[in-house]
């Protein structure tokens, strides 16, 4: 007890100060794994500000939307990844430098956009009158007034408060692009040098010894070749963005002769049903892979020429197939044809679905029907006041003239099916649509042709057996070398270069994403860890190669500048034999035959224009050859092709400028339009952007 007396003070201390700092480590780890957890969905970030993978999704999500296309393919939806995110970075990048400059769009400059003398453009596309060209000033107040009535959470509100803010966010970005635009000057020498460039005339002969001439088994390349050519250009291997490259072994999966018979035999078996059934729409939801829902199509509209050419002009109820179309066995039923017009006039009302449902929305729209009927409102006056549809509603409804194709079905059979002056209630994934037919051109046949389809696919027999051989020709990795198991194997290796982080496929190799992820993780020389699927394809991968952003090592090209460097070695070979023909020459003709060449002469070539007829681009030929005098031999010239000497006859110069006003206006056009690109591309360099996007996609 004396020793815990005499000690307790200590004691205390230790204790609660171990307490504290047990709090501290345990409070310290929670912050941290908050900021980590931050980090886990970022994206990118732009001059230190950063971009959640919950903000690129949501824009993402409505680009797909406003592409308007049902299913995206890897290439498209790769498009669009790469769309949003430019437009997001170049945001950023755009709104710092406009806080930075103390840009802003005032309220009577907004106001200005919309009601002013000179509006958007937007707001005379939307509300502006065919006739004059201009603003209907009427159309437009009714318009706001309506949005001013609404309540606040009324969608079409909301996309029209949305469109204002846009309209001011363009204005202040144009304000930006004015003020760095307008630093830009052409003066009288750049437009007199320009015309010279274009204008000005060179005549000569000249004499080249291909790189060709000399076999590459004749040219041994050294380490120091390499490095000379590498040190000379090194400004060409600059790489904005890390890529990989790996080689590869690929085991087909496809459909076997087995795998199509069966997938025949199948849809054959469809065939008797097929002619039995009297609700054609129903049996296609069934059986065939693409459900596609009945509609009337011209002939040459229906997609498949066969069908065109075999069924269109047969009696209703026959049917055709099995044939092979597009990877997939099909069989095809006529089942309905007549005349119908081409095109069609017509306007609409559209009322959404509310919580009460679509019986609610049919009942609503035969009231209006009746009132139209009736003749004591116009189509146009409802259509303003109660018409879901923005793009028409200010127009009474007007959707003016369209042909087969171009609206949902059921608003398209009621148009084409009706007769003029006739008024249809139809209901579409888009709510209840009042229809008004104003007007039909033109007469046409039609066919309705149901198509049931089963694609052709390997059999789970077909991809277990190119599975297996994947498996097995990794699990043989492991005790050997890459490139020998290949050889040892009689198996093609191939290779994919230079792929980059958000690649979903390759050439030969489509939805290679999850490959692409893992070359992406794993250290260069490192093997696949499992077989990975691509398409029909069962790939082994060994990473061969990684260039990192930025200046690239010369390991990291030496294979890519090989042929180059070839060149740069059998130019200095060749330019000593031209310069050896050229000692005691006192002509083009004398080189050509010392050196075992032919004279070429070449007539009015332009600076601007550096191109040697019969041979290509020639930028350091005909750079030169501006810059000679006449009548002295040059010395000899490393080109693209081969190495050259040549002999100036003349220049023709051009008549005196007539109009450099015209002439500084263009060229200020060209360089305005160029400058915006690069201003933007200029800050992102200087913004240090970092894409983690590789990680989420």
């Amino acid at each position: 007890m004396n020793f815990l007396r005499e000690r307790m003070g200590k004691i205390l201390v230790i204790v609660i100060g171990g307490a504290l700092v047990l709090f501290i480590i345990s409070f310290a780890s929670q912050i941290g794994s908050s900021f980590l957890k931050g980090d886990q969905y970022k994206i990118g970030e732009v001059d230190g500000e950063k971009i959640t993978n919950q903000e690129f999704q949501s824009q993402l999500d409505q680009a797909k939307k406003q592409s308007g296309q049902q299913e995206l393919n890897g290439q498209f939806t790769a498009y669009l990844q790469d769309m949003v995110w430019n437009q997001q970075v170049s945001q950023i990048i755009l709104n710092k430098e406009i806080d930075k400059l103390g840009l802003v769009v005032s309220s009577d400059e907004a106001a200005a956009l919309v009601n002013g003398n000179d509006p958007d453009p937007q707001i005379v596309q939307y509300f502006g009158d065919p006739k004059t060209g201009k603003v209907d000033k009427v159309k437009l107040g009714n318009f706001e007034q309506n949005m001013k009535a609404s309540k606040a959470d009324d969608p079409t509100r909301l996309q029209w408060e949305n469109f204002l803010r846009q309209l001011s966010t363009q204005k202040v970005a144009q304000k930006y692009i004015s003020i760095t635009t307008n630093g830009l000057f052409v003066n009288s020498l750049d437009v007199q040098d320009d015309y010279t460039n274009r204008n000005k005339l060179a005549n000569f002969k000249y004499v080249s010894l291909d790189y060709s001439s000399i076999p590459d088994n004749k040219v041994t390349l050294t380490d120091d070749d390499y490095q000379s050519y590498y040190d000379e250009h090194k400004y060409q291997f600059k790489s904005k963005e890390e890529s990989r490259s790996f080689d590869y072994v690929a085991f087909n999966a496809a459909a076997s002769k087995d795998d199509t018979a069966a997938v025949k035999a199948d849809i054959e078996k469809l065939l008797p049903q097929f002619k039995a059934s009297t609700n054609d729409s129903l049996f296609v939801q069934v059986n065939a892979e693409t459900k596609a829902a009945l509609k009337y199509s011209k002939k040459g509209q229906t997609g498949d020429a066969k069908l065109d050419s075999v069924l269109f002009d047969q009696s209703k109820g026959t049917v055709y197939g099995p044939y092979l179309a597009g990877g997939s066995f099909k069989i095809a039923k006529l089942v309905d044809s007549k005349i119908t017009p081409d095109s069609v006039k017509a306007r609409h009302i559209l009322l959404q679905a509310t919580a009460a449902g679509i019986p609610a929305a049919q009942a609503k729209a035969d009231s209006i029907k009746k009132v139209i009927e009736s003749g004591k409102t116009s189509f146009a006056d409802l259509a303003k006041l109660y018409s879901a549809d923005p793009g028409s509603a200010q127009k009474g409804g007007e959707l003016g003239f369209f042909g087969r194709d171009k609206m949902v079905g059921p608003f398209e059979d009621a148009a084409f099916g009706g007769k003029k002056g006739e008024i249809k209630i139809v209901v579409s994934q888009f709510g209840v649509h009042i229809i008004e037919i104003e007007d039909q051109k033109g007469a046409s046949k039609v066919a309705q042709i149901a198509v049931v389809d089963k694609p052709v696919l390997p059999s789970s027999k077909t991809q277990a057996l190119a599975y297996s051989k994947a498996q097995a020709f990794l699990g043989k990795l492991s005790k050997g070398n890459f490139d020998a198991e290949v050889k040892a194997e009689g198996l093609t290796k191939k290779t994919a270069a230079d792929v980059q982080p958000l690649a979903a496929s390759f050439p030969g190799v489509d939805n290679a994403r999850e490959l692409v992820r893992w070359a992406f993780k794993v250290d260069q020389g490192s093997l696949g860890d499992q077989v990975y699927e691509a398409g029909n394809q069962y790939i082994v991968p060994v990473l061969t190669l990684i260039k990192p952003k930025g200046t690239l090592p010369l390991d990291a090209v030496k294979k890519q500048i090989e042929p180059l460097v070839r060149n740069h070695v059998k130019a200095k070979i060749l330019a000593d034999k031209l310069q050896a023909a050229e000692n005691g020459s006192s002509s083009i003709d004398q080189v050509a035959q010392k050196a075992g060449g032919k004279v070429a002469p070449v007539q009015n070539i332009v600076f601007s224009n550096p191109v040697i007829p019969g041979v290509a681009l020639e930028y350091k030929v005909v750079g030169t050859i501006f810059g000679a005098k006449p009548n002295k031999l040059s010395k000899p010239i490393e080109g693209e092709h081969g190495v050259y000497v040549f002999e100036l006859d003349n220049f023709i110069n051009p008549a005196g400028l007539n109009n450099a006003v015209r002439e500084r206006a263009q060229i200020a056009q060209a360089i305005t339009q160029r400058s915006q690109n690069l201003i933007f591309e200029a800050l992102k360099d200087k913004a240090n952007v970092k894409d983690y996007r590789s990680k989420f996609l």
